[in-house]
């Protein structure tokens, strides 16, 4: 495989969610903000606009549980558009005003929800692209899991009646007669999501930008995916798992993280030539330019634990598809534009698959200053072909980071800092922890990838409470929002580093 996957020449991008933006009804959709926010990466010379996962959240609100893998977040519909369509009436918004700076989800779930309901009420469902879209048959699964959750208390579908925890298909069908108008009501929310989302990369990539997905390893339990296709998974008879997926300790967890996602039976998978996945494939890439593909190394070997563990320690390492998997996926779809998260735990059998498939993989400045010359992350060992990161959504911000340290950790970054600079040519001088986290920032664009990528929280040099997600803990995550579209001085400042990086 070719290893020219980033087209040259060198670029900048930043990583913000869609969740993340501002706007007035208590998260980011994709309405006007969106644009206003892709005006201001053109104006700062960005090619790269980096999102997390764009799925219906579930348990948690993680963009990487989600109760189907292929689903649009409902929470992401801009309500202003529903109005403007005539679904909804502008008095009718005010249910969910908030402009606050940190996402309520159980807010949004109360109120956004009664919106969507009453603007399906008004909506047509004998219109053409509407019935197209459902004979397509992409949601028909999820719209029906939807529904009969619903029905069944909202509990997860291994407590369901065991005619449909089995997909009894008469029993299936029956509740589809019974039931069209919920069933209905789910499709016609991933059909208006992704009538305004491909407006909004439409408009994105008109001026020049290209938009970064995220494509993760594993599927929730609890979703669509799993109930229609439970012989994928290492699942008992009675659908409970057998296995779960999780990573070892590392830096992020001394108990390791045990994510508890179904793990996947990998010859059920190449018995079918991966057509799962290669449909999941294809999807993606019709909402993204490139994916990352989230703990790529899972591929080459995956860490699962005993479902029911009380943590991550007890797992154990099993070979996962390797090459096998992306030859069968170029193979059906042509070259793929991904990038290979290779962070956490790597060995000399995942860095051959990452050279094997010439994916760029990715480099994180926040892990380079441990004093280790031969760290990874060091300007010196990065090569072209990767995407370097300041940090990723894993990690505190900069700021919060460099303010987390030490005063002997501090001065030993410090150190190492400030010789990278000058082999750099960055006349940045580190004097506090902004100014560190500044630098460390322009350092990341000075760096061979042939793209660097910024999270917001890193160019408006925010502290930990702008973090977007703690590994390892269940609730506080995702809420980061900004309050507003940052201003055309930030912007101005952004092009003028990326400029002086060659990269705008």
């Amino acid at each position: 495989m070719t290893e020219k996957r980033l087209p040259p020449p060198r670029a900048a991008g930043v990583l913000l969610h869609i969740s993340s933006l501002p706007g007035k009804y208590g998260i980011g959709t994709l309405g006007k903000e969106a644009r206003q926010f892709a005006d201001f990466l053109h104006a700062a010379g960005m090619r790269y606009w980096q999102v997390l996962p764009l799925v219906q959240t579930g348990y948690g609100d993680s963009p990487y549980q989600s109760v189907f893998s292929a689903s649009g977040n409902p929470y992401f519909i801009d309500l202003a558009t529903l109005a403007a369509e005539g679904l909804l009436k502008k008095r009718e918004l005010t249910a969910c005003a908030d402009r606050g700076d940190r996402v309520d989800y159980g807010a949004l779930y109360a109120r956004k929800f009664v919106l969507l309901r009453r603007a399906f009420a008004r909506f047509d469902v004998q219109t053409e692209a509407f019935c197209a879209f459902v004979r397509e048959g992409t949601f028909h699964d999820y719209a029906l899991f939807m529904a009969l959750k619903s029905a069944q208390g909202n509990q997860s579908f291994d407590r369901w009646e065991k005619k449909y925890k089995f997909r009894d298909p008469a029993a299936l069908q029956e509740f589809l007669q019974k039931n069209r108008e919920e069933y209905l009501f789910w499709q016609f929310v991933q059909y208006e999501f992704f009538r305004q989302w491909q407006a909004l990369k439409e408009y994105v990539n008109a001026l020049g930008i290209k938009i970064v997905g995220d494509i993760p390893l594993y599927v929730a339990y609890d979703s669509a995916d799993v109930w229609a296709a439970p012989h994928l998974f290492k699942l008992k008879n009675n659908r409970a798992c057998r296995k779960v997926a999780g990573v070892p300790p590392d830096y992020f967890s001394a108990t390791g993280q045990l994510w508890g996602n179904p793990v996947y039976d990998w010859k059920a998978h190449a018995a079918e030539g991966y057509a799962w996945w290669i449909r999941r494939i294809r999807r993606a890439f019709t909402l993204y330019d490139v994916v990352r593909v989230d703990h790529f190394r899972g591929f080459d070997r995956y860490y699962e634990i005993p479902a029911g563990s009380a943590n991550a320690i007890g797992g154990r390492w099993r070979k996962g598809p390797g090459m096998a998997l992306f030859e069968a996926a170029e193979k059906a779809l042509g070259k793929l534009d991904f990038i290979a998260e290779d962070l956490g735990t790597i060995d000399a059998g995942v860095r051959r698959l990452i050279k094997k498939s010439g994916y760029p993989s990715m480099k994180v400045l926040e892990f380079a200053f441990d004093g280790d010359p031969n760290n990874a992350y060091l300007p010196k060992n990065i090569g072209e072909n990767s995407v370097t990161y300041s940090g990723t959504h894993d990690n505190d911000t900069l700021v919060g980071y460099l303010s987390s340290l030490q005063e002997w950790e501090y001065a030993r970054l410090v150190g190492i800092l400030k010789p990278l600079l000058k082999q750099a040519g960055i006349g940045a001088r580190p004097a506090g922890v902004k100014s560190t986290a500044r630098a460390i920032g322009l350092l990341a664009f000075s760096v061979r990838s042939r793209l660097a990528v910024l999270p917001m929280q890193d160019v408006l040099l925010t502290g930990s409470e702008t973090r977007m997600n703690t590994p390892s803990t269940g609730s506080g995550n995702w809420q980061y929002r900004l309050r507003r579209i940052p201003a055309s001085s930030v912007a101005a400042a952004l092009r003028t580093a990326a400029e002086k990086a060659g990269r705008a």
